[in-house]
């Protein structure tokens, strides 16, 4: 299990978790702020990861969660 935290592109700010789950998925959640205040959570997965190297795998559910939650919002 890892953790993530960062800000999109839209300024909103993020904090969330990632967990391998079965055949090489990672499933992620994400709770998002905007100057501190509550704006959403979003959950996705990723699949094909069993090869992705543990160094690079925050950096690709980072990426998932920035795509989530600019295409939602």
């Amino acid at each position: 299990m890892g953790t993530v935290s960062g800000k999109t592109k839209n300024g909103f700010t993020y904090q969330g978790d990632h967990a391998p789950a079965s055949a090489g998925r990672v499933i992620w959640t994400a709770t998002f702020r905007r100057d501190g205040d509550y704006a959403g959570m979003r959950h996705g997965c990723l699949y094909g990861m069993q090869d992705v190297p543990p160094s690079a795998l925050d950096d690709l559910v980072k990426a998932d969660i920035e795509a989530t939650w600019g295409d939602a919002s």
